[in-house]
């Protein structure tokens, strides 16, 4: 793997390191990637409409049912945190990392140990009420959806949805800010497991006024001739070999 010594002197040298990353992430973790070739075939054969009709806002109120049948499926499983979720959270305990932005919904980067993390299409670790708000009981509504049974508000009885951001909805209050600034005020910014064709997510990157740029992803990016490195291979592989040169002297 050729150049992870110029990555690891480049992180050496700075201090406020932020990591936007994406679905490539967390698939080397088991993640199940509902936008790939595999997986949009699988959906439109089972169910008959794409993955992001079915993660949409106007379907979940319409076939919440399906909804959370395909839920179940993909984002109900058990995975662990990966090689690049830890070296990240380890990044940050070392004063390098100031912040983790990513995309994914699974909430690998907070169990692998990094604290500072947006999220910029939320997270399925949480439900509320879609009509009063209420927050509701996390276990008991995994094994309801695990069940095949939709989970209802025990408070006014209407549907419980997961705190993500579903397409035709916009980012939650506060996020898009928080994540431009972030990007922003970083002196090195790390791309990684995205092909930066998800907006509005993919704009933040169009921040960052730091000195490096580094892009780790199997195919190619609009923001690879802005990089300082590009890399092609496996994110874990990446991230485990960098921080193996870096416990190195220099």
């Amino acid at each position: 793997m050729d150049n992870i010594k110029e990555l690891a002197d480049m992180i050496r040298e700075c201090g406020r390191i932020v990591f936007f990353g994406g679905a490539g992430v967390s698939t080397e973790s088991g993640v199940k990637d509902y936008r790939s070739r595999d997986g949009l075939y699988n959906t439109v054969h089972e169910y008959g409409v794409s993955p992001e009709e079915i993660l949409s806002h106007t379907f979940f109120f319409n076939k919440t049912d399906v909804f959370y049948d395909f839920f179940k499926k993909y984002f109900i499983i058990e995975v662990e945190p990966n090689a690049a979720h830890k070296a990240l959270a380890k990044l940050e305990e070392m004063g390098k990392l100031s912040a983790v932005i990513t995309q994914n919904i699974d909430g690998l980067h907070q169990r692998a140990g990094s604290k500072n993390v947006i999220e910029l299409h939320g997270t399925v670790e949480e439900f509320y009420c879609a009509k009063c708000g209420i927050k509701g009981d996390f276990e008991k509504i995994i094994d309801e959806i695990k069940s095949d049974k939709v989970p209802m508000c025990s408070k006014c009885g209407a549907v419980m949805k997961p705190k993500v951001v579903l397409y035709e909805e916009p980012l939650y209050e506060g996020v898009p800010e928080k994540a431009a600034e972030t990007i922003a005020n970083a002196d090195m910014l790390i791309v990684g497991g995205t092909s930066l064709a998800v907006y509005p997510a993919a704009s933040f990157v169009r921040y960052f006024r730091g000195k490096y740029i580094v892009i780790i992803n199997k195919t190619e990016t609009d923001f690879d001739s802005h990089a300082n490195l590009v890399f092609r291979d496996k994110i874990g592989e990446v991230f485990d070999a960098v921080m193996k040169e870096l416990q190195k002297e220099q």
